[in-house]
């Protein structure tokens, strides 16, 4: 998969899915230090998560946007929605992704509905099963998302033309 080059997107602002205080405990007591997940997008299908640590919020949530935007992904759309079902594994989180009807709006849960907004998905239905951790969840429905495949790309790959999948 080819990198997406963030400078000719118009992203918008990174959106914040999770903050994390983490304490090392070491000779001389205790070091912490904050972990910052945040996902970036342009609403109009490319999306991006990423994950800073630092000893300072700003500076991690800086160093997540960077990482974001290194991670961008294209997200295949028809019309509003999703071009089909797709289950996105990250550790024990899962997120099934379901297309929906013009008009049903975003039906998803905590982080998944951050990714799926910034994505530009208008109409989508999501279900997160096992791990309600949200970083899990927002990498999960990542996954998700990068499992999506147009009719196109499903056509080139068995050798068959558009027509001949529809049936």
């Amino acid at each position: 998969m080819q990198r997406i080059d963030a400078s000719k997107l118009d992203l918008k602002d990174s959106s914040i899915v999770n903050i994390r205080r983490v304490t090392k405990v070491v000779k001389g007591g205790k070091n912490s230090r904050f972990s910052v997940t945040v996902v970036v997008g342009d609403g109009n299908g490319h999306v991006g998560l990423g994950l800073g640590k630092s000893q300072e919020i700003p500076e991690a949530v800086r160093k997540a946007t960077e990482d974001a935007k290194k991670a961008l992904i294209h997200v295949p759309m028809v019309g509003t929605t999703i071009p089909h079902r797709s289950l996105g594994v990250f550790g024990a989180g899962r997120v099934l992704l379901m297309p929906a009807a013009p008009g049903t709006g975003v039906i998803a849960g905590g982080s998944a509905r951050t990714v799926l907004e910034y994505a530009g998905v208008k109409d989508v239905r999501a279900k997160s099963i096992g791990s309600s951790n949200p970083g899990n969840v927002a990498y999960a429905t990542m996954e998700g998302l990068k499992n999506l495949k147009t009719i196109e790309e499903v056509a080139k790959l068995r050798g068959l033309s558009k027509e001949e999948i529809l049936g």
